[in-house]
């Protein structure tokens, strides 16, 4: 950052206004910006569908934060019934009335033309030549932005908070000259795609060690020097079920056990605490390294996950978790979390498994659960296959680190260029 523009960030956040600038009631900014009303910046666009019921039809969705939207599986016209829906029209900008106080907020391209999309999701179009779209999008995502949305959304959470479009199009925001506008998406843009470069590498990275842990923890595959002294023992052979309870409240620490984030603590995984003090003194006792396996299913576990308790902390879980530990030297405890990481052992579970009345959770009985075959090569194999796996691990960290850096650089930049701190050359 140059020292013009720590000088004007330091005038701004004193309130002295720095030469090109004004004050106004949005605060201070560069004269050559003006408040428009959105309704002179933007035009309502719709087009009626005349749903034939025999025709199929792809309809969008819109995420919230800001992601964009999706697609939908094709439904005929006899599945819409009376829904009413539109033709979706290219370069608009669109936004979902139900949520769009969570920024749920997009820009229609080609690729949507002969899609349509429910009358919960108006789209309008730039005109008078003052709005760039991209631009409103990356300013609807700031805080300033997302308060013109939510002023316009009335009424409680959820789907009584509703955008009212009056509302909405009365609402005034501040606009940069168009060439600016241009020149801050163009850059904002950039920067996205940097992040989806990075996302993808991820993903790709991601798929390497599944390849690498399907191959090597079966045995498919050996790591030079290794090739010989596989053999299989049963899990019950190897760990331990741990049933020690919870009495007197010796450990207040209540930890949860999910698909996405491992072993962690309950107010971290739900944002509050679900269990209270009159049930955790049943709860089992998890000491660091012990195993937990959670029954409920998901899309990235199907037959429930099994991760490690790495917190570094003794913690407590509910009965419903199975815990258990390992007793026996012929194991090395990084090889059987990468085992579990896998889906090596999914086929064994699904075929001694009961789904039950409940379908988000596997039923297994101990006996069954701890009667699990686990492929097991000579100590020195398994060790070279754990060094392997946590190298792969420790990239794959490393992007995340990285993205997480690009992410805050995005923000660095829409906040320095969406509120006029600094200016772009066009």
């Amino acid at each position: 950052m140059t020292p013009e523009i720590k000088n004007r960030m330091d005038q701004i956040r004193r309130g002295k206004v720095p030469k090109g600038y004004e004050k106004t009631k949005a605060g201070i900014l560069p004269a050559d910006w003006n408040v428009h009303m959105l309704g002179d910046c933007l035009s309502r666009v719709e087009r009626p569908v005349e749903v034939k019921s025999n025709e199929l039809y792809t309809q969008i969705g819109i995420r919230s934060h800001g992601k964009g939207l999706f697609y939908k599986e094709p439904v005929t016209g006899a599945d819409l019934g009376s829904k009413s829906v539109f033709w979706i029209e290219p370069d608009c900008f669109i936004l979902n009335i139900v949520f769009a106080w969570e920024q749920a907020i997009g820009k229609t391209t080609q690729s949507e033309v002969g899609m349509i999309g429910s009358h919960r999701f108006p789209m309008y179009r730039p005109v008078n030549d003052r709005v760039v779209i991209d631009y409103l999008i990356s300013y609807f995502l700031t805080q300033r932005g997302n308060d013109i949305l939510e002023a316009a959304s009335p009424g409680g959470a959820g789907r009584n908070k509703t955008l009212g479009q009056d509302r909405f199009l009365k609402s005034k925001i501040v606009l940069p000259p168009i060439d600016e506008q241009k020149k801050i998406a163009e850059i904002l843009t950039t920067q996205d795609k940097i992040i989806e470069l990075k996302q993808k590498l991820i993903a790709e990275k991601q798929q390497q060690k599944k390849y690498l842990m399907q191959q090597l923890l079966t045995g498919k595959k050996h790591l030079p020097g290794f090739n010989r002294g596989w053999k299989t023992k049963l899990l019950k052979q190897l760990s331990e079920k741990q049933k020690k309870k919870n009495p007197g409240f010796q450990y207040s620490l209540v930890l949860s056990n999910s698909a996405q984030h491992g072993i962690v603590s309950q107010d971290q995984e739900f944002d509050k605490e679900i269990a209270n003090e009159e049930r955790i003194d049943g709860y089992y006792i998890v000491v660091p390294g012990a195993f937990v396996y959670n029954p409920r299913i998901s899309v990235t576990a199907p037959c429930g996950p099994i991760n490690v308790n790495e917190t570094g902390k003794i913690g407590v879980m509910s009965p419903l978790y199975t815990i258990f530990t390992i007793f026996s030297s012929e194991i090395n405890q990084d090889y059987l979390k990468y085992y579990f990481q896998s889906s090596c052992w999914h086929k064994y579970v699904k075929g001694v498994a009961n789904y039950g009345a409940r379908h988000d959770r596997i039923s297994i009985s101990d006996e069954d659960f701890f009667a699990m075959p686990i492929p097991l090569p000579p100590n020195e194999e398994q060790a070279a296959i754990a060094k392997v796996l946590s190298t792969a691990d420790r990239e794959l960290d490393l992007l995340r680190q990285d993205i997480e850096q690009e992410k805050q650089k995005k923000k660095a930049l829409m906040q320095l260029l969406l509120t006029g701190i600094v200016r772009v050359n066009v």
